[in-house]
């Protein structure tokens, strides 16, 4: 049976790309399986937006005991990324006055979060990774923790995700911070210490999200003009259960912080303009994928990546209706892919 652990650790000093320093930062993490004696066998994977550590239950049939990620093969790792609210520092982590850091938290980067992930594989003893591996937002940290230090990092699979967002990511992710902040009860991101919460600009944020998450063939497949009631259609039905779901969840201003993380991701800053320049360093073992529906990260925006990337690259193309979520639904293609990949 798979080892599984859920496991807290704390780490001094650590200092943001904005300047900012913290005194401790705490970082949830669940490791699955055991490190074999040489430790050699360490895979990270890195969660979506809103994801969680709990790898083995959001991508079940790819992560698990004779999955692709075999957990009885692999000592499997995921940890909660620096901002969000399963663990690890984040907005609603208390400050040095006893309260919730709200508009105190600082901006941080995809890249924050990857020096960060650098050193929990230190606390931990992982010299080098088999593997790290992402998808959507994930896929930018797998990038990211690849580029930092390649030599640690023996394969990367960057899974609908690009080198960088452009003008129309940026865009969706204004629309859905505005959402949140023009709640009358998001209170610039202090709700907590008035005893509010801004659950209708989440919400509203996460149907914004959910529309760039799926396909318009998707939605008019499952849906299609069919009405619950005379003003209440099957598909609005649909979006106001997302939002429910996310807001029974998360915490408002990390979505915020998580979603400014994704917006402003570009390899190429503090590197150089030319993206094959900035990639020079990255791991030479990559698997990158794209999903063929996808409206939030096109083929082509990822394929760039593929085209730059030092090395051997594989790039394999998810067939889907679904969208930007295909990363997630098309469970059986995506482990054929990994599981070459990994054993490769």
């Amino acid at each position: 049976m798979t080892t599984q652990s859920t496991s807290v650790e704390r780490i001094l000093g650590f200092v943001t790309e904005s300047g900012h320093t913290f005194g401790t930062v705490e970082v949830a993490y669940e490791t699955f399986g055991r490190l074999n004696s040489d430790r050699s066998n360490a895979v990270l994977i890195e969660h979506a937006l809103t994801g969680d550590t709990s790898v083995t239950e959001w991508w079940a049939g790819v992560v698990g005991p004779g999955e692709a990620i075999d957990t009885d093969e692999y000592f499997v790792v995921c940890a909660n990324s620096l901002g969000g609210c399963s663990g690890t520092t984040g907005p609603q982590s208390v400050y040095d006055d006893g309260l919730p850091y709200g508009s105190r938290f600082p901006a941080v980067t995809i890249r924050d979060m990857a020096r960060l992930e650098h050193n929990l594989g230190q606390i931990l003893g992982i010299d080098s990774w088999h593997a790290v591996i992402g998808g959507s937002m994930g896929g930018a940290r797998a990038l990211e923790f690849a580029l930092l230090d390649k030599r640690k990092v023996k394969k990367c699979a960057i899974i609908a995700a690009p080198a960088f967002c452009e003008a129309d990511q940026i865009a969706w992710a204004m629309m859905q911070e505005r959402a949140i902040e023009l709640d009358p009860d998001y209170y610039s991101g202090d709700y907590t210490a008035v005893g509010r919460f801004p659950a209708q600009g989440l919400g509203l944020a996460r149907q914004i999200a959910h529309l760039t998450y799926r396909n318009d063939a998707d939605l008019n497949h499952r849906f299609s003009r069919r009405r619950r009631s005379p003003d209440y259609y099957e598909v609005t039905s649909y979006l106001d259960h997302q939002a429910k779901k996310l807001t029974a969840r998360f915490d408002p201003h990390s979505y915020v912080v998580l979603s400014r993380a994704l917006r402003d991701h570009d390899v190429r800053m503090g590197r150089c303009h030319d993206l094959a320049t900035s990639l020079a360093d990255a791991c030479t073992d990559n698997l990158v994928v794209s999903v063929s529906s996808d409206r939030l990260f096109p083929p082509a925006q990822v394929e760039l990546l593929a085209q730059n990337l030092p090395g051997a690259v594989t790039h394999h193309v998810i067939e889907s209706e679904v969208g930007h979520d295909g990363f997630l639904t098309e469970t059986a293609t995506v482990s054929a892919a990994l599981k070459d990949f990994l054993s490769a």
